[in-house]
């Protein structure tokens, strides 16, 4: 078993060996903005603590270096979790002390550790769904935390990809990917073309896409999946929820039930219902 990385020690804040690190509070440096035409950014992935570096260096995305104490650089190291390998090994890990690391990130970071890999080549669409059977879709949630929370949720209950329509936010945010724990690099996801024509793929794949609404007047979550071997959730962004035009292009209109004096769940926490929903069915 070949032992990962290679250690190199940063005394120096001001190393141009760490840029990838710098200033994760800045609005306009930090290094997982997304760059515009007149605002150049970086668009790098940054994964948080040692098991959400454990699960980067575990996925697609591919780490380039990583970054932090010298306690971290152990505890992956004896950690069976963590990946190894010839390719591992010659992924710098520039060894700090906490100091230091606080200096150049901009904070004082707990856990300690980050890693740091470029965006890989955008997954499609019809690719994920050839062997899905339960796909989440997202439109207009722009809560980077609420992001990272379905993603969890989906890694948990079984979810076999996450769909972007229109007026989402980056779920390779550095904090999407915090909050998920690292599962937005593991759980596929991809963005759709064209909104909300592009739900035909999943009609014509057999999916039964389901609508999550507060509406009294809908079926409940159990019945609209009832028999349904492929099922795609949709879920909008808190307060207006899903747009009409989505709800009209799915198949049927959900809700969970509620208790007297509560109208609707956080998305997050909807999403989590209905994957679970998914799971007790048997389906």
């Amino acid at each position: 078993m070949t032992t990962p990385f290679e250690v190199i020690d940063i005394d120096d804040p001001s190393d141009s060996r760490v840029d990838d690190f710098r200033d994760l509070n800045s609005i306009d440096r930090r290094p997982d903005r997304v760059g515009t035409a007149d605002r150049p950014g970086k668009a790098l992935v940054i994964a948080e603590g040692v098991i959400v570096a454990q699960r980067m260096l575990a996925s697609r995305f591919r780490a380039h270096a990583l970054f932090g104490t010298d306690r971290r650089l152990e505890q992956l190291r004896a950690d069976p979790a963590t990946p190894t390998g010839a390719e591992l090994a010659a992924v710098p890990y520039y060894r700090t002390t906490a100091e230091v690391m606080a200096q150049v990130v901009g904070f004082h970071l707990n856990r300690g550790v980050l890693a740091v890999a470029r965006r890989p080549d955008p997954l499609d669409p019809r690719d994920l769904l050839e062997s899905a059977r339960t796909v989440a879709i997202l439109e207009g949630v722009n809560d980077h935390e609420n992001i990272g929370s379905i993603f969890r949720n989906a890694a948990g209950l079984g979810v076999d990809a996450v769909l972007f329509g229109a007026a989402t936010a980056d779920p390779l945010y550095r904090r999407a990917v915090r909050v998920s724990m690292g599962h937005v690099l593991l759980v596929p996801f991809a963005h759709f073309d064209e909104w909300p024509s592009d739900l035909n793929l999943l009609h014509g794949k057999g999916f039964r896409v389901v609508s999550l609404t507060p509406d009294p007047d809908v079926p409940i979550l159990a019945e609209a999946i009832e028999g349904a071997a492929r099922v795609a959730f949709m879920v909008g962004a808190e307060g207006p929820g899903l747009s009409e035009s989505a709800m009209r292009a799915g198949d049927v209109r959900a809700r969970i039930p509620m208790s007297g004096g509560t109208d609707s769940l956080n998305v997050a926490t909807a999403a989590a219902v209905a994957f679970y929903e998914r799971v007790r069915s048997g389906a």
